[in-house]
């Protein structure tokens, strides 16, 4: 299956300090490929990179084809694309981030509508009319005309979701969207996103929830170190005996789904 988003001799650095080196991704058309591994592992940092919200300190990212911010010419040269090229390949791809980030002062169909009409120079009446559509999609509709402050913490990021969904991405990045979340309102966002992966949106999640990972996941990449340590299946990844590493970072995380991998993840 072709790659959506292929991540190739990635690299980034802050300062002195090497965050990623040497990232190979491929994340396929129609799967879900997660990235989990121990917090400081750089996780977060390369799903900005693959949305091109933090440039790379080395290597290329491409998006069905399409250089993503750089472009390594034959010689090995990296060369910065103009921003109307980064623009044009980066609406494919949708992110829904840890926080919410949602407009306090706007309902919730305000606040999907928003991009479309900022962004896409969609008319009112069909802006609205699309973001009702996203809110019902997760679940929301009755819930439109309600702010922010009047919504639980899942229904606020199941509205982000919906925001990003407006869009019309072919790829959609998750960044640990259920870390702020407690374990009853953590699954309504898993389900919208098991919902997501069974209607074959493409889909890159940075998680610490194993369970979800382990049964929805085509592709799993456990990140140790800036570095690739462990990817496969979930069945090769989470083989038993496990990587001493990765079986020392399901330690800490094993009360958070993680124990469905006692009896191996599904076929």
């Amino acid at each position: 299956m072709a790659a959506a988003l292929q991540v190739r001799r990635l690299g980034k650095r802050f300062g002195a300090h090497a965050v990623l080196r040497e990232i190979d991704l491929a994340v396929r058309e129609g799967e879900v490929t997660c990235i989990v591994g121990p917090s400081g592992s750089g996780k977060s940092t390369l799903l900005r990179c693959m949305a091109f919200l933090e440039a790379p300190s080395e290597g290329e990212i491409t998006v069905y084809g399409a250089p993503l911010g750089f472009r390594v010419t034959e010689s090995g040269e990296r060369q910065r694309l103009p921003d109307s090229d980064v623009a044009r390949v980066r609406r494919n791809i949708g992110m829904v981030f840890q926080q919410f980030n949602l407009w306090p002062h706007m309902t919730a169909l305000g606040n999907v509508a928003e991009a479309l009409r900022q962004v896409r120079r969609l008319p009112r009446r069909e802006a609205e009319a699309r973001a009702m559509a996203q809110l019902a999609k997760v679940g929301l509709a009755e819930r439109a005309r309600h702010y922010p402050s009047q919504l639980s913490g899942g229904q606020q990021q199941r509205v982000a979701i919906a925001r990003a969904l407006a869009m019309e991405p072919r790829i959609m990045l998750f960044d640990e969207p259920t870390s702020s979340l407690d374990p009853e309102l953590t699954g309504e966002v898993l389900n919208v996103m098991r919902e997501l992966a069974r209607a074959g949106m493409t889909m890159a999640v940075v998680t610490h929830e194993i369970g979800f990972a382990a049964t929805v996941a085509q592709h799993i990449v456990f990140l140790d170190d800036g570095r690739i340590l462990l990817e496969g299946t979930p069945q090769s990844v989470f083989a038993q005996p496990w990587h001493p590493r990765l079986a020392q970072f399901l330690e800490t995380y094993i009360d958070r789904g993680a124990a469905v991998l006692l009896q191996g993840a599904p076929a």
